[in-house]
């Protein structure tokens, strides 16, 4: 066994690195494809999630293997070697092992204990088997992988360590709220039709969302999952929409979910605004009319209710008298004409003595002036001026924090890679982002359960009997050939006592032949035996090659039986145990 694995995850990688990194369908084909034209590799697969990238071949050379492979990933992710490099890690043989098995066990999940691997490395498996890329050695270990963490999920606690991200996810949504109080009642919305977002869709209706509209681009996979969610017994009411819709949609509801397999932006800021801003009282973007008239509103749809103001500034900090009226005015102007706040250059004349704790306006013009009031500009001006170290200097997690100190209006969860919504949301009041970034941040602080040891311990006996067996069966093709070489021998000899005693009957000739044939096998039994057992210990590998240079085996003849042993239905693991 020479297996490798180059791959790079959350927990070697920034959350931006591995957005860009990631893989479509097409370009995971492409992948295999040229990682078997590569020299070293002769089998492969990939495991491509939202949160790890891993390229698994087996290889005949250590160092040239992981050159290509880095390379070949570099290539198909469209990140650069050397800005890629510096985030690989790299796992040979029984490591690679260990590390396959901890990760199907949720070890190395975002949200340890997190069940959703399994399914992903099943669809690596099948992804190999498809496009027969896995050959022995990947059949072997992935089909593997999924029994040890199925054997963790039964045999452990695991699954109270974690959740699947979509419950962790609606959790950092509902902040110190029970996730089945803060839903009761709301309005739902899940972008995609995938196994992330059906699984989404099925998790809101479990915790008690009155309705959840379904948009998908492909209208069956959202009408089917609508299907499935009335049909569920949850008593949710469920619509499926088209992709054109979303806008509409995100006026009427209360949470949002997206995972699609999208390369670009699903909901940008300037979406997520119009949105909530119509809910403030203004318009939803598909009820105005050219003249920007105000028809009424469509029936069904139910205005939001208006943010809290923030309470009048203190005196000194944040009145207009301490504002320059012509800055203001420009600003108002840009506003009325462009919808968003003017540049930076001219917000940088503001001035005002406050403490910058994050911009409430957005240096990017994300969000609109109408609404926002002094204090939040003078903020905006201090922000301004201190420049993009200030900016750096504020963690990510207190500028989203100030966005939400007043009500929720609308909360959304990201769980694609690379992201659906702009990050750019988490400055617009009354909006809640949860991403793969802030899951990550969130979930390094979770507990963790005792029960995670004994995962630990089954990962180190499968690994250790998985080596064995590998181990072993290498061996196997020298022992056949071996024993065939006796068996020719015994033939050979059989044929020339027949021409020394052509007077033997058939009973005679059959009881010799017998008796030559036991006296082979007792000769062969204990060595091929013992050398089985050597074979599968570490570094047992040598055993093999001992026994072809002893009895002079043809090193065809034992590829030969490996090749046949290889092809040989009857001797691969059955796909489906592997569902």
């Amino acid at each position: 066994m020479s297996l490798l694995v180059v791959g790079l995850s959350h927990r070697s990688a920034p959350v931006s690195v591995l957005e860009r990194a990631s893989l479509s369908a097409d370009a995971k084909v492409k992948l295999l494809h040229d990682t078997l034209a590569a020299e070293p590799a002769t089998e492969a697969t990939v495991l491509a999630t939202c949160n790890r990238i891993e390229l698994y071949a087996d290889v005949d050379k250590f160092h040239a293997g992981v050159a290509e492979l880095s390379t070949l990933l570099a290539q198909h992710s469209g990140v650069g070697l050397e800005e890629l490099t510096p985030y690989l890690y790299v796992h040979y043989e029984d490591r690679a092992v260990h590390h396959l098995f901890s990760v199907a066990c949720g070890l190395d999940s975002m949200v340890v204990g997190e069940g959703q691997i399994l399914g992903q490395i099943k669809d690596a498996l099948a992804l190999g088997q498809e496009f027969h890329t896995a050959g022995r050695l990947i059949n072997d270990l992935f089909q593997q992988a999924l029994r040890v963490g199925k054997r963790a999920h039964s045999e452990t606690g695991i699954d109270r360590a974690g959740q699947s991200l979509v419950t962790f996810g609606l959790e950092q949504l509902a902040v110190n709220v029970p996730v089945g109080e803060w839903a009761a009642g709301k309005r739902a919305l899940v972008i995609g039709a995938g196994s992330m977002s059906s699984l989404a869709a099925a998790t809101l209706a479990r915790v008690g969302v009155a309705e959840i509209v379904v948009a998908n681009r492909t209208a069956d996979r959202a009408e089917r999952l609508a299907e499935i969610l009335v049909a569920s017994g949850t008593g949710v009411s469920a619509v499926a929409v088209p992709m054109a819709r979303v806008a509409d949609e995100l006026t009427r509801v209360d949470v949002v979910v997206s995972c699609t397999g999208a390369t670009g932006l699903v909901l940008s800021a300037d979406d997520v605004l119009a949105a909530v801003s119509w809910g403030a009282g203004g318009l939803a973007p598909a009820e105005q009319d050219e003249a920007g008239a105000a028809p009424q509103a469509s029936q069904g749809l139910r205005p939001r209710t208006p943010a809290p103001q923030s309470p009048p500034a203190a005196a000194g900090r944040g009145t207009l008298a301490g504002l320059d009226p012509d800055v203001v005015a420009r600003l108002a102007a840009a506003a009325q004409t462009h919808g968003r706040i003017a540049d930076a250059g001219a917000v940088r004349t503001i001035s005002g003595a406050v403490e910058a704790d994050g911009c409430p306006v957005g240096p990017d013009g994300r969000a609109a002036l109408t609404g926002v009031d002094a204090n939040s500009l003078e903020l905006h001006g201090t922000w301004a001026d201190q420049g993009e170290a200030a900016a750096q200097r504020q963690p990510r997690r207190s500028t989203r924090t100030q966005a939400h100190a007043t009500t929720v209006r609308l909360a959304l969860l990201d769980l694609a890679m690379p992201r659906d919504i702009d990050a750019a949301v988490h400055r617009i009041p009354g909006v809640r982002l949860v991403d793969i970034e802030s899951l990550a941040e969130a979930s390094a602080d979770a507990p963790m359960a005792a029960d995670i040891d004994a995962v630990r311990g089954i990962v180190a006996q499968e690994v250790a009997a998985f080596g064995a067996a590998q181990r072993a069966a290498h061996i196997t093709p020298t022992v056949v050939a071996l024993r065939a070489m006796a068996a020719e021998v015994v033939a050979m000899e059989v044929a020339r006592l027949d021409g020394r005693v052509p007077d033997l009957d058939e009973r005679q000739r059959a009881e010799v032949t017998q008796t030559v044939r036991r006296v082979v096998d007792k000769l062969l039994h204990a060595p091929t035996v013992r050398v089985k057992q050597l074979a599968s210990e570490p570094g047992g590998a040598g055993y093999a090659d001992a026994l072809r240079e002893l009895f002079d085996l043809d090193p065809q003849t034992v590829a030969s039986v490996s090749r046949a042993d290889a092809a040989d239905p009857m001797n691969d693991d059955d796909p489906g145990r592997a569902s």
